[in-house]
């Protein structure tokens, strides 16, 4: 056998993402070392693995798409070993793909991260950022371990351990006239532009609280970004609606926004654990799974405000 398993992690990073060069940014690895993994392993099997389109990139052929399945098992096969010395010897190392929501990612992944690593130093966290249907599809094909996500709409076959709750709360720049408020109810908002989360599943879940209320929202704008839509309400484009909490009441440009709660009796968005069923969790999952139920509850959320936190500053 004259190929490596790193030549065989750098195939299945360029067949998932259809670029040397988002290959190269996921590994962390130069792009020249990529090209050369991938000609070896050609050269090696006799076979072409890839048809190198102008517009769609690098797309895989029959033998690639075959070789692609079988170079999947031979790495978790591979991860394996290791895990078995680590049980032997009660040491923990290994790779960790970790998959979080879009709108929880630069909040929670940063400290989450680097406290598993720190706690144990032969770990290495991959992380990868999606909305809901990527990080569920990610998981069904085994391209990540375990993800961070919300308890909506999880399909049968995965697992959801939950870890705190978030109900939904309104944001609005300073000079808006509810900024002086503490509350508002939908009634009240409805007839202003709503900026909407443009997220799968995210989006259907925000539409239906007014919909449960017998409303139909004034929809302003639409954004994937979250981060758009906290700069356009600090600019005063109208008010947003949210679940997450940043510990800074402020826009990406500077300008200070303002959180109003959301009266009334609203279905909150639960954070927690998604992984696939069927799938074996190593005692790298498990301990990861143990990390995160210590690090994430109603009483504390890496880099965010807290549900409790909330309610204790709410007090006279």
């Amino acid at each position: 056998m004259r190929y490596t398993l790193r030549q065989i992690e750098y195939f299945i990073a360029t067949a998932e993402t259809g670029s040397i060069t988002l290959a190269s940014e996921r590994v962390n690895i130069s792009q020249p070392s990529i090209s050369t993994a991938i000609a070896h392993l050609e050269q090696e099997l006799d076979t072409q693995l890839f048809v190198r389109r102008h517009a769609q990139g690098l797309v895989l052929t029959p033998a690639g798409k075959a070789l692609l399945v079988e170079a999947k098992r031979l790495l978790e096969h591979a991860q394996q070993i290791y895990q078995v010395a680590s049980e032997v010897h009660d040491k923990v190392r290994g790779q960790l793909s970790l998959g979080c929501m879009v709108t929880l990612a630069p909040m929670i992944m940063p400290e989450l991260s680097h406290a598993f690593t720190s706690a144990f130093p032969s770990t290495r966290v991959m992380q990868v950022v999606g909305d809901h249907d990527t990080l569920l599809q990610k998981l069904a094909s085994a391209e990540i371990d375990i993800a961070i996500m919300y308890d909506l709409l999880v399909p049968d076959g995965f697992d959801f351990v939950p870890l705190a709750s978030l109900p939904p709360h309104v944001l609005v720049g300073e000079v808006h006239p509810f900024a002086r408020l503490s509350a508002v109810t939908v009634q009240d908002i409805a007839p202003e532009p709503l900026l909407l989360l443009d997220l799968p599943i995210s989006r259907e879940y925000f539409l239906a609280i007014f919909m449960q209320a017998g409303l139909d929202p004034n929809i302003g704008a639409r954004s994937p970004h979250q981060d758009i839509l906290r700069t356009m309400a600090a600019n005063g484009y109208g008010y947003t609606l949210a679940n997450v909490r940043p510990r800074a009441d402020v826009a990406l440009d500077g300008r200070r926004l303002v959180r109003l709660r959301l009266a009334g009796d609203h279905r909150p968005m639960v954070i927690g654990l998604v992984s696939l069923k069927e799938r074996r969790k190593s005692r790298l999952i498990e301990l990861f799974e143990s990390h995160c139920r210590n690090r994430i509850s109603d009483a504390y959320i890496p880099g965010m405000v807290a549900p409790a936190m909330e309610k204790r500053t709410r007090l006279p």
